[in-house]
């Protein structure tokens, strides 16, 4: 079962929404191939630390965060990953790492990547990593009315930034190597 206070949520709100359960699904990818749907209808979720206050960041799973463009696009000095341990007793039925996109049940702001509102409909972790819930677009964006941003991302398959691409001329320094494959890339 969904997480109490988002089934309510959605129950008292009238919309359409399906429960699946699903092999445990750690990562918004790992639910992605569990449920067989592509990546870009799979909210990855995550709680993110603005200015001293906690926010939701929503995007498709299979994005990652630049943070160098989420701090700009946002206005601000300081974003970062939010401690776990720090969030935890926010989302009350919620398993780490399985909150649901819907930081305004939870007191958060939330900022979503304006791919995800080109979907006609979206996929998301239920307060668990065996449970999804799987509704409208349209109805997940009149529900939690987020702010909408188009940048502070990339997109699977884009360029490596300018810091990243091994300069040819060097002679093959292994430090670089090792720290690019480090940085996920």
């Amino acid at each position: 079962m969904p997480a109490k206070q988002l089934k309510t949520f959605l129950d008292e709100a009238g919309v359409d929404y399906m429960c699946l359960s699903h092999p445990p699904a750690f990562t918004a990818q790992e639910l992605a191939h569990h449920v067989r749907i592509a990546g870009d209808r799979v909210v990855k979720t995550v709680i993110i630390e603005l200015d001293g206050k906690m926010a939701m960041l929503v995007m498709p799973a299979t994005w990652r965060i630049r943070w160098d463009r989420l701090s700009k696009i946002l206005d601000t000095d300081f974003v970062d990953l939010a401690d776990e341990q720090a969030f935890q007793d926010r989302f009350p039925d919620c398993e780490v790492g399985a909150m649901p996109p819907f930081g305004n049940l939870f007191g958060m702001s939330v900022y979503c990547a304006e791919a995800l509102t080109e979907q006609p409909e979206l996929a998301f972790a239920a307060g668990s990593h065996t449970e999804s819930i799987h509704m409208n677009t349209r109805d997940f964006l009149n529900l939690v009315q987020p702010m909408v941003i188009n940048q502070g991302f990339t997109r699977p398959g884009a360029r490596k930034p300018a810091w990243l691409v091994r300069n040819p001329r060097r002679s093959g320094n292994r430090e670089e190597t090792a720290a690019t494959s480090m940085a996920g890339y």
